[in-house]
C-alpha cells in the first residue's frame, strides 16, 4: 500500500513544471491500473505495510477515488484553457487523493480520524478557490463547521477506545462492544453529518452548488462516502447499543429522505436538485447500515459505489449545460435536445441509473436496502415506496426539463459536445453498469 502512497507523494513535483495537465491525469490512469492488479485477499486485510492496510470495503472506495480523480482532471479542462492557477489546482487534486487514500486505507483508528478531517482542507481550497459566486466563502465555512463541530466528540470517543483497548488497530475492535451511550453518540455523530443525514444535511446543497465541477465531483463520490465508510468500521464496536438506538437513525433518515425527494420538485438549479438527490439516495444508505444485517452492509456498500459513479456523472453533465450557457437554472437550460442530440443520451442513461433502472450498481443496491430495511420492520416500506417513486420522478422531471422544451433564443451560439466529454460520461456510465456482472465480488466477501 505504501507504493501508492509514494508514487502520488512524487507526483506532486509534477505540478511544478508547466503543461503537466494531462501528464497528471495519465499517471492517475496508470496508477488505476496497477491498483486494480493488485493481489487482494476477501475475509482479511492483505497488503499490509507500516500502518496501512486494504481490506474489501477499503478496496472498493480507493478504487473510486482514484477513478474519480482521474475524471475530475478531466472535467476541469476549462481551468487549462484559461490557465487560472492549474498547476496549484492539480497539487491541491493530489493532495486531496494523497488523504483519502490514506483515510480508507489506514487501520490506526486515530490516524483514520486525522485523516478523515485533513480531507476537508483540500476540499475546502477547491470551494473557495475555483468556485463561481462570491457565497462561496459562506458554503465553504458551512463545510468546514458543521463537520467539525461533529467530530470533536468522535476524536474524545476514540481516545476513550485507546484508553479501555490501549491499542487502536481496527482490526482489534471486533473484540470489543460497548454498550455505553454517551461514546456510541460521539463515535458515530461525525459520521451522521458527513453522509450527511437529515437534519445535518443542510452543507451539502450550499457546498455543491458553490464549488467548481471538481469539487462537486469528489464532494458527491468521495467524501459523503467517508461518512458510510466510518460507520461500516466504527459499528463493530458498538453492536449491543446499536440494536436499541438505531431505530431512531432509521426513522429520521427514511423520513428525511422522503421529504427530501419531494424538496427536489421545488428547485430550479440543476446542482442544487442533484445535491439533494444525493442526500435522499444517502438516506438508505445509513438506514441500511443501521439495521446491521447482511444485506444491509452488502447494500450499502454497493449503493455507495454506484451513487460515486452516478452523482459525479450527473453533475458533469450540467457542468457541460453550464459552460456554453453560463446558467444552471432550468428556466434557461430548455430544449437541449435541438442542439446536443447525443448529449441527450448521456442525460438519459445517467438519468436511469439515477432512478435504479437495471443494469446499473444503484438497482442491486437498492433492492439489497429495501430487502434489509423490510426485514427490520415492515412499516418502512411505505417511505420506501416514496423515496423510489420520487427518485424516479425528480430524475425524469430534471430530464424532461432540460431536454425538451422551447429553447431560449439567447443560446443559438452554442457549440456541440466534445470527444472529452463523451468519454468523460461514458468513463462514469460504463463501469456503473458493467460491475454489476461482477456483484458477487461485492455480495459474499463480507
Amino acid at each position: 500500500m505504501m507504493k501508492f502512497f509514494m508514487m502520488m507523494m512524487f507526483m506532486m513535483f509534477m505540478c511544478l513544471k508547466k503543461n503537466m495537465f494531462w501528464m497528471v491525469q495519465f499517471m492517475f490512469m496508470f496508477m488505476m491500473v496497477m491498483f486494480m492488479n493488485m493481489t487482494i485477499m476477501i475475509e482479511n486485510f492483505c497488503n499490509l505495510s507500516y500502518m496501512l492496510g486494504c481490506d474489501m470495503i477499503s478496496y472498493g472506495l480507493i478504487l473510486l477515488s482514484i477513478w474519480i480523480t482521474f475524471l475530475m482532471i478531466m472535467a476541469s479542462e476549462s481551468l487549462k484553457k484559461i490557465s487560472f492557477y492549474d498547476n496549484f489546482f492539480l497539487f491541491n487534486i493530489i493532495l486531496l487523493m494523497i488523504m483519502l487514500y490514506l483515510t480508507f486505507s489506514m487501520m490506526n483508528l486515530f490516524l483514520f480520524y486525522f485523516f478523515f478531517e485533513s480531507s476537508l482542507i483540500p476540499t475546502l481550497m477547491l470551494i473557495i478557490g475555483w468556485g463561481y459566486q462570491p457565497e462561496r466563502i459562506q458554503a465553504g465555512m458551512y463545510l468546514l463547521f458543521y463537520t467539525l463541530f461533529a467530530s470533536l466528540p468522535l476524536l474524545m470517543g476514540i481516545f476513550f477506545l485507546y484508553k479501555e483497548m490501549n491499542y487502536m488497530m481496527m482490526y482489534m475492535l471486533k473484540f470489543y462492544d460497548y454498550n455505553l451511550l454517551l461514546l456510541y453518540l460521539c463515535l458515530i455523530l461525525a459520521f451522521l453529518v458527513k453522509m450527511p443525514m437529515y437534519f445535518v444535511h443542510l452543507w451539502l446543497p450550499k457546498a455543491h452548488v458553490e464549488a467548481p465541477i471538481s469539487g462537486s465531483m469528489i464532494l458527491a463520490a468521495i467524501m459523503l462516502k467517508l461518512g458510510g465508510y466510518g460507520l461500516l468500521r466504527i459499528m463493530i464496536v458498538l453492536q449491543k447499543i446499536n440494536l436499541s438506538m438505531s431505530f431512531i437513525w432509521i426513522v429520521i433518515s427514511l423520513v428525511g429522505g422522503f421529504y427530501i425527494s419531494l424538496k427536489c420538485f421545488c428547485q430550479i438549479d440543476m446542482k442544487s436538485l442533484i445535491a439533494y438527490s444525493s442526500v435522499a439516495h444517502m438516506s438508505m444508505v445509513i438506514g441500511g447500515i443501521m439495521t446491521m444485517n447482511y444485506w444491509g452492509y452488502m447494500g450499502s456498500y454497493i449503493l455507495m459505489i454506484g451513487h460515486g459513479l452516478c452523482s459525479s456523472g450527473m453533475f458533469c453533465l450540467s457542468n457541460i449545460n453550464y459552460e456554453r450557457l453560463n446558467s444552471r437554472s432550468l428556466f434557461l437550460n430548455k430544449g437541449l435536445m435541438n442542439f446536443m442530440p447525443s448529449m441527450s443520451l448521456w442525460w438519459f442513461l445517467l438519468m436511469s441509473s439515477n432512478m435504479a433502472a437495471p443494469p446499473s450498481l444503484n438497482l442491486m443496491g437498492e433492492i439489497s436496502l429495501i430487502n434489509s430495511l423490510i426485514s427490520w420492520s415492515w412499516i418502512s416500506m411505505i417511505m420506501l415506496m416514496g423515496i423510489s417513486f420520487f427518485s424516479a420522478g425528480y430524475s425524469l422531471y430534471l430530464y424532461f426539463y432540460t431536454q425538451h422544451g422551447k429553447y431560449n433564443l439567447g443560446i443559438y451560439s452554442f457549440y456541440s459536445g466534445t470527444s472529452r466529454e463523451y468519454l468523460m460520461l461514458m468513463l462514469h456510465w460504463m463501469p456503473l453498469n458493467i460491475l454489476i456482472l461482477k456483484i458477487d465480488y461485492s455480495m459474499i466477501w463480507f
